[in-house]
């Protein structure tokens, strides 16, 4: 009787366990189908229609009216132009643009979820019941997938939109990788995954330039692969795949584009414009030591005084929408205002565009020679923006109109009224454009979104802080090590992604421009959840060390 009853106990435990899994995996599912169902609705309940800029467009627009691309803006290549020219030319809509980069957007965030899983193995002998863990991933990714940030640049006409989708297969290649070729020696796999990362990340700087240094992190753990012994034709696969990789991204730009001097010169412009304060300063020194350089000091003098006064202009003009308040003046105003420096050095230098570029490099240059601890400290400010109390990450704003966005969208396109005309697609998208500029939506960030960005922003340094100095602590003592060292490279790393991301802005740039943060949510969200899992994790393992100790303890007495 006894032995019956045991064996019914049994037989009532290891069917429930199923039944159990069961539920939990129907739970899960149920919330993963909920959460997209509803980040979908969220995006395709907006007008499907695409926000212009122009710098993006016109030259898919051009190559739609039987031109040549032409000469790409802003220093990009013709990646993304191209991305919007294919799905313009094949749907004949440009509709297609927004429906894309949703659906794209949508997918980083289930990239986000295999990531989440796959980061599991990093971890041996989690603590963590399974329950809790993927509760914390389906958090964060519910978190990305309302945000009201990657759901508007998902409808622009700018690389913004398909920079979250970008940023995820990069990230999960790089993790796949290291988990084949340094956790399981899964030599194949190691090989496809490693091509798979250098690809993903070469595309994502060339499609967003302000990726470079973040794709020479994302590459580190790749580059570590040529040391490993024993794997010589595994590496000259790799070594392979890598050079057909770059040529499939370089080939279009060079086959396409004929003459991009704007776009060549558009890097030392804007490292001009952005350092016009202390350019300005060193020119006043250099004339007044009269110091040999290769250029007439009657003429920089001139260039001085125009200098001067076109940066008093734009601190008097001022953005509207961002400040530049640690630069200190406008160097949007100083690029693109029609009467602006850069406007007449072109001028003066005529059709002579390396000459230009050569006098912006130039000068460039020399604050870095004669000036360098005060351009320092300019990058500090700027990296000192993203890692404020508050991570600006997360845009913390109720409603954004737009009407607004629309406007500026007509407002830029009336100015190439030629081109457009010329392709009745695109009579019909500016119509609407400009229909929707008198009625366009707000977008609103709900309170159940708005709230879990305001506890992120105000957590990401102090998580920061606890991910550093938790790390140490794990790779100084050997149990640690061997349980949460992977894990705990694993934040480093992507906390190193967000550095590379903000130091390449710093230099080049200005971070006060918000799109260089919020560009960074996904990889943002990625870390901080990391470092609550490394917390519970070793909260949850040395309970059981206090426990085990305290077993231990009660058996010696009692013996």
């Amino acid at each position: 009787m006894g032995s019956d009853l045991a064996g019914f106990k049994r037989c009532g435990k290891s069917s429930g366990r199923p039944l159990a899994t069961k539920i939990g995996q129907l739970a899960y599912w149920s919330a993963v189908a909920l959460i997209f169902g509803w980040a979908a609705w969220l995006r395709f309940r907006l007008p499907l229609d695409p926000i212009a800029l122009t710098n993006y467009l016109l030259p898919a627009l051009r190559k739609l009216t039987g031109a040549e691309f032409g000469q790409v803006h802003l220093g990009r290549t013709i990646i993304y132009p191209g991305f919007v020219y294919l799905l313009v030319r094949v749907f004949g809509d440009f509709r297609a643009i927004t429906i894309t980069q949703n659906l794209l957007g949508l997918l980083a965030g289930g990239i986000f979820l295999l990531t989440w899983r796959r980061i599991r193995g990093f971890i041996p002998s989690a603590r963590l019941p399974h329950p809790i863990y993927h509760g914390l991933g389906l958090l964060a990714v519910a978190i990305y997938m309302f945000s009201r940030e990657p759901l508007l640049f998902e409808r622009d006409i700018r690389p913004e939109g398909i920079c979250g989708f970008l940023i995820s297969i990069n990230l999960y290649f790089v993790i796949e990788f290291t988990a084949c070729c340094f956790l399981e020696g899964r030599r194949t796999a190691t090989v496809i995954y490693g091509i798979a990362a250098v690809f993903s990340s070469i595309l994502l700087a060339s499609v967003k330039p302000s990726f470079w240094l973040t794709a020479i992190v994302a590459l580190l753990p790749v580059a570590m692969f040529f040391f490993r012994r024993r794997w010589f034709w595994q590496k000259i696969a790799f070594a392979a795949g890598v050079a057909v990789s770059a040529a499939l991204l370089s080939l279009p730009e060079h086959s396409l584009i004929r003459n991009n001097e704007i776009g060549e010169c558009f890097l030392p412009t804007q490292l001009f414009v952005i350092h016009a304060n202390l350019i300005r300063d060193q020119m006043a020194d250099d004339l007044e030591r009269g110091a040999k350089v290769p250029y007439p000091l009657e003429w920089l003098g001139r260039v001085h005084a125009t200098l001067s006064a076109e940066i008093a202009k734009s601190s008097a003009a001022w953005r509207r929408y961002y400040g530049y308040y640690t630069l200190g003046f406008d160097p949007d105003y100083l690029m693109y205002n029609e009467s602006s420096i850069v406007r007449q050095l072109d001028k003066e230098f005529g059709n002579n565009v390396s000459a230009l570029c050569a006098f912006y490099r130039f000068y460039y240059w020399r604050i870095w020679r004669q000036r360098p601890l005060v351009v320092v400290k300019k990058i500090v400010r700027q990296v000192a923006i993203f890692y404020a109390p508050k991570c600006p990450a997360y845009r913390l704003r109720k409603s954004l109109s737009l009407t607004d966005e629309y406007n500026r969208s007509v407002t830029s396109l009336e100015a190439h009224r030629k081109i457009w005309m010329a392709y009745p697609p695109a009579m019909g998208f500016v119509s609407r454009t400009a229909l929707l500029a008198r009625s366009a939506p707000v977008v609103q960030q709900p309170t159940y979104i708005r709230w879990p960005h305001q506890i992120l922003a105000k957590t990401y340094l102090p998580l920061l802080l606890i991910a550093l100095v938790l790390s140490a602590v794990v790779f100084t003592q050997e149990e640690r090590r061997r349980r949460f060292g992977w894990l705990a490279a694993l934040i480093l790393f992507v906390y190193s992604y967000n550095l590379a991301s903000c130091l390449e802005v710093a230099i080049v740039h200005s971070l006060e421009n918000p799109r260089y943060s919020t560009v960074q949510m996904f990889v943002t969200i990625l870390a901080q959840f990391l470092t609550i899992l490394l917390i519970l994790e070793i909260l949850l393992g040395s309970r059981a060390l206090i426990g085990h100790r305290r077993i231990s303890a009660e058996h010696s007495s009692a013996r």
